[in-house]
């Protein structure tokens, strides 16, 4: 068999694939608006917001239409369809939390060759969920399962941060306590005033404050309605706290954001 003899045969499986892709992508731009706007679309406005020919967006739209992926309601608007929300019931019970965080707390100790812990909160107290060690393999006291007060680390303050203010002064007023170096903040209005502005700022720091020479990096993983359900954080050495290459800061917030929209309560993408 000769060039010729095959090419024919490639050249149409290749063009079969670039038109497979080219309509899956067409119908994610679609999705992908109507998510965006979060209301219903004509196919003209659909079709002019990214940027494809009127007669292609019909043909796609008219397919998924039929396989209930979207809706045409009776006033023509296009709108999603009964089957994405089957698919998303399904995609939540499928992943939780823990799962996200953990799979993202492995990319960054190798990214970052730090140690990496993903903290949540049990009641007064900070408990650390999962840890992974990086290359660098900086010794941690505190493993899986170790529980520590609130106002000795940069997670406990950001666990709490979205409670009213009421709330975080009743808490820090009964559990905060001296850390054993005793440089943990426990002042009441302090802890109060500073676990909501490092909410709001989307990152905590805290060095030496439970252990000596020891800092934590810590970024909050929010949900939907922008309570704390968990942190993910950095430790390490204090003397890495403000190092650009890598850049801890900037790695620990962009983790979070990604389980946040893993989870699906962070829109758009990372």
């Amino acid at each position: 068999m000769t060039d010729l003899d095959v090419k024919p045969a490639d050249t149409t499986i290749a063009e079969v694939r670039r038109s497979r892709t080219s309509g899956i992508d067409r119908a994610l731009q679609i999705l992908d608006f109507l998510q965006k706007v979060e209301r219903p679309a004509t196919a003209y406005e659909i079709a002019r917001h990214i940027g494809a020919p009127l007669s292609t967006i019909y043909v796609i739209v008219d397919d998924l239409v039929e396989k209930d992926l979207l809706d045409r309601q009776d006033n023509g608007l296009i709108w999603l369809g009964p089957r994405l929300y089957h698919y998303g019931l399904t995609y939540a019970r499928s992943l939780d939390l823990l799962t996200a965080a953990t799979q993202e707390m492995a990319e960054l100790a190798e990214t970052s060759g730090e140690t990496i812990q993903i903290c949540g909160r049990d009641g007064d107290h900070m408990v650390v969920l999962a840890m992974a060690e990086g290359p660098d393999h900086f010794q941690v006291t505190s493993r899986v399962g170790t529980r520590s007060p609130l106002n000795w680390t940069a997670s406990g303050r950001l666990l709490v941060g979205h409670l009213s203010e009421a709330e975080r002064r009743e808490i820090f007023a009964r559990s905060a306590t001296a850390s054993p170096t005793g440089r943990a903040e426990t002042n009441t209005d302090v802890l109060a005033a500073s676990s909501r502005a490092a909410l709001e700022q989307g990152l905590s720091i805290q060095a030496g404050e439970s252990d000596f020479s020891v800092a934590c990096i810590a970024a909050p993983i929010r949900d939907s309605q922008g309570a704390c359900r968990a942190t993910i954080s950095i430790v390490v050495p204090d003397i890495k706290v403000r190092q650009k290459d890598p850049d801890l800061i900037a790695l620990v917030k962009a983790s979070a954001r990604r389980i946040e929209s893993r989870l699906g309560w962070r829109p758009g993408r990372v």
